[in-house]
């Protein structure tokens, strides 16, 4: 059910009146973070000038972004087209607020007639709170990082981030990040892949200080994960190893740390970062995909324990803008971040918020510091990238054996980086192999493997 009016420019929107009209108002959920006394002082300057503000109405803009031309082949093979929500949020006193992500109606609803500053460390909606904070920084006139307090950094650190691929485009990867001005590529290993033979090719065009952050995705691949990080650690651009082990193993994370030159992070934990933390099982946390009550009550826990850590929020520019205020203004969050907004060939901000050197400058303009570009946004609406139909993964090993299975995007979006969910068989990011997307070239071959693979799922032969 969608509880939405029509603008007259065609605009959807979330109404106060209608949404009061339905009578499902009732009261907002108030966020459990306590305000810091810049917040307070924000919302009494805001309330001096404007006078109270309340949420009247929220614009719901879905888009369908195109992938940068050199990555579309891969992420469309891994993924399919990738579509998200972007908010733009109205106050009665004429403010707007972006946000963005993937909330259904009956979540934005919850906003609807409250105030901006109910929602301080907001822990209904990970895309409202970056209009939220939007909002309140420029009802104040200040940055979003002002609303977290101090300021701990200008600069923050940004990575590039794509997919396992064959070694020539993570050479391509390397090369085109570099020139954007990256020096950081993140990206999960595959057992479809040698890593390896990635490495030896991304060595050979990688500048100098260039650095990649292997993301292991906890997956224990056929062998002994300690070796094969620290046979990976010898390369000169190998810079840091995300989940190498399950993340519970809190003596193996230990033990590593000291076998490893190199910083190990862990992403998540199955402990809310206590006992794990306590114990130094990693150089550096990631924080992802958490509510931003919790990313502050974790900022805090970091900040005491003095351990380094990063937060994860995948989104366009406005996501990035509201994770550099972030890692500005809480103190050990000096890891570089990761948002994906690269990957796309356009976005509905007027300001891009590019690297330099693998910095991104805070913003000092009041609220996030972008603006929407609403030409943008509708073109974004209008695109229609191209769909991805079912494919053949064409594995390869150096001793003739062939594997074969059937890949549907998005609905087998996992299998390439954690094919254990399929149960199928063990596999090793070291393995003598390379893969292939064998796409649906109307030869009998392609018809006669397809539909066998329809009736075994999985095939694996010597040719």
């Amino acid at each position: 059910m969608q509880y939405s009016v029509q603008a007259d420019d065609g605009r959807r929107v979330l109404s106060r009146r209608h949404f009061l009209g339905t009578g499902l108002g009732g009261v907002a959920a108030v966020a459990l973070a306590t305000p810091s006394p810049a917040l307070r002082a924000a919302r009494k300057t805001s309330d001096s000038i404007h006078g109270p503000l309340t949420i009247t109405d929220i614009e719901e803009h879905e888009i369908h972004p195109s992938y940068l031309d050199w990555l579309e082949y891969d992420l469309n093979h891994y993924y399919g087209p990738r579509s998200r929500k972007v908010y733009v949020v109205h106050t009665n006193r004429g403010h707007q607020g972006l946000g963005e992500g993937h909330e259904k109606s009956e979540v934005l609803e919850q906003y609807i007639g409250t105030s901006p500053f109910d929602w301080i460390g907001d822990e209904t909606s990970i895309g409202m709170a970056k209009a939220m904070y939007d909002l309140m920084g420029k009802a104040a006139g200040v940055p979003v990082y002002k609303l977290f307090g101090q300021r701990y950094r200008r600069w923050v650190p940004v990575s590039a981030w794509t997919v396992s691929a064959h070694p020539s485009h993570m050479a391509e990867a390397v090369k085109r990040y570099s020139a954007m001005g990256y020096t950081w590529m993140k990206y999960h290993l595959s057992t479809f892949q040698n890593v390896f033979d990635q490495l030896e090719a991304m060595e050979k065009v990688a500048p100098k200080g260039f650095k990649l952050h292997f993301d292991l995705t906890r997956f224990h691949h056929h062998g002994h994960n300690p070796d094969l990080v620290e046979r990976m650690a010898r390369s000169p651009i190998a810079g840091c190893f995300e989940d190498p082990l399950n993340p519970s193993d809190i003596d193996g994370y230990i033990d590593l740390r000291k076998r490893v030159r190199l910083p190990i992070l862990i992403h998540g934990s199955q402990l809310d970062y206590t006992h794990d933390v306590l114990r130094r099982a990693a150089d550096g946390y990631i924080i992802g995909h958490h509510k931003l009550g919790t990313v502050m009550r974790r900022a805090g826990l970091f900040a005491a324990a003095n351990v380094p850590f990063t937060i994860q929020w995948v989104g366009g520019v406005i996501t990035r803008a509201m994770l550099v205020h972030m890692q500005a203004a809480f103190k050990t969050a000096d890891h570089h971040i990761v948002c994906a907004s690269e990957t796309v060939s356009s976005d509905v901000t007027n300001e891009q918020l590019d690297p330099t050197n693998g910095f991104v400058r805070v913003p000092e303009g009041p609220g996030l510091g972008v603006t929407l570009n609403r030409e943008a946004l509708e073109q974004l609406k209008r695109n229609t990238p191209p769909q991805q139909p079912p494919y053949i993964l064409r594995t390869r090993f150096k001793n003739g054996a062939v594997m074969y299975k059937i890949l549907s995007p998005p609905e087998t979006r996992h299998y390439m980086v954690l094919p254990d969910r399929w149960r199928l068989m063990p596999q090793s990011f070291d393995a003598p192999l390379s893969s292939e997307y064998w796409d649906d070239d109307g030869s009998p071959e392609y018809r006669a493997m397809f539909k066998r693979l329809e009736a075994e799922e999985f095939v694996m032969q010597m040719e």
